[in-house]
């Protein structure tokens, strides 16, 4: 049997692009997400992802882990969002199957940290939940680094990527609110910091969905000891728990260890977001007990 991955890229393109016509014709027959884990980027959010998509109460986005349609795609307009998802049809016989209303769900992290993108899911999504991972911001910002420097979007090595953060990002999320349909590489790609100071983020969807919508992870907590924080965010998912899920680690990358005065040095500039998110969250994260 050929595998679509084993399919010319062009031809793989093709098939994406159909579907997605399709989907965007039958958009009133097919579910709304009902979940999203919007970030943090490389905070294991893929593992997240894919333990999910085990679940028989839980059907997962069609064509893509992340459609990015409140970031990048906004544009294209909801019959196109909901193109990428299941069926009512289907979604009618797995509830006869488990005995419930199966959830649909989606995971671009880049959600947390677009200006706009909490206002529009809140706006087009009421009522929507939202899971948040959060790791080490140190070991995140150098995770990130290798991340995009594989895929191509980034070019300089990790100290100088931070000495040019400020620069490349400055002015960058006030050009986002201020043309919507403005896409910033650098907001987007060179985060590395500015990613990291997770109670900013936390604070502002806060103040745009509600608490009670938002669930955060720690991911070292779900690294270590899966069973505890995935039997959580079924309950916030109002879910039952699900006997037989395997829990594997996805999307890690290699890398070079990082320097300890570098680790230091940046271990210091996340203490003060650390503190406040610990405070904000009633609970000390797992890289500062």
């Amino acid at each position: 049997m050929i595998s679509a991955r084993t399919l010319p890229p062009a031809v793989q393109r093709l098939g994406q692009d159909a579907a997605v016509t399709f989907g965007r014709f039958t958009a009133p027959a097919r579910m709304s997400p009902t979940f999203l884990i919007c970030g943090a980027q490389r905070c294991g959010t893929t593992s997240m992802y894919r333990t999910l998509s085990q679940h028989p109460g839980v059907l997962k986005a069609v064509l893509h882990k992340g459609v990015h349609y409140f970031d990048n795609q906004y544009e294209r307009g909801m019959a196109w969002y909901r193109g990428h998802f299941p069926l009512e049809l289907t979604a009618r016989k797995v509830e006869r199957a488990v005995g419930y209303r199966p959830h649909t769900f989606e995971s671009s992290p880049y959600y947390m940290f677009h200006p706009l993108a909490a206002g529009r899911i809140a706006a087009d999504l009421p009522g929507v939940k939202l899971v948040v991972l959060l790791r080490d911001p140190v070991e995140r910002a150098y995770s990130a680094h290798a991340h995009e420097l594989a895929r191509g979007y980034e070019t300089e090595p990790f100290e100088r990527a931070l000495e040019l953060e400020e620069s490349r990002l400055a002015g960058e999320a006030e050009r986002i609110v201020a043309d919507p349909t403005y896409q910033s590489h650098s907001h987007q790609h060179h985060g590395y910091l500015e990613r990291g100071r997770y109670v900013e983020h936390l604070r502002r969807l806060e103040a745009i969905v509600g608490r009670e919508r938002l669930h955060v992870v720690d991911s070292t907590d779900f690294f270590t000891g899966p069973e505890g924080p995935y039997a959580e965010t079924l309950d916030f998912l109002g879910l039952p728990e699900a006997p037989g899920t395997v829990f594997e680690r996805h999307n890690a990358r290699p890398r070079s260890p990082l320097p300890n005065s570098l680790r230091m040095r940046l271990d210091e500039h996340f203490r003060p977001y650390d503190e406040e998110l610990a405070r904000w969250w009633s609970r000390t994260p797992a890289w500062r007990r």
